[in-house]
């Protein structure tokens, strides 16, 4: 077992396996609770960077987003759309109440 207090233990594994309905075996216990440590201390290095003036992004490529002029393309075409409804009024799709 890990015997590191301010880490997670193998108890701490055994309640989050109990909380999240999953079956741990007692001998993978410790070695769950060393993994997930090694995962904690990684983390923990993540926040010594100096990301001081560090932009954030929304992928590790940068891109522009592909622009198009904002106009209409297709229009007017109500009455082809509603041809095929089983049942319209007023320019509007008819459909079954399904709330009472």
């Amino acid at each position: 077992m890990s015997t590191d207090n301010t880490g997670v233990t193998a108890e701490t594994v055994k309640k989050i396996a109990r909380l999240s309905r999953l079956h741990v075996e007692p001998d993978r216990l410790a070695h769950l609770a060393d993994e997930m440590n090694g995962l904690l201390a990684w983390i923990e290095q993540l926040g010594e960077v100096d990301v001081q003036g560090v932009e954030p992004m929304t992928s590790a490529v940068e891109m522009d987003a592909p622009l198009r002029e904002d106009v209409i393309t297709d229009g007017n075409v109500r009455d082809k759309v509603l041809y095929n409804a089983p049942k319209s009024e007023a320019g509007y799709f008819v459909v079954p109440r399904s709330v009472e």
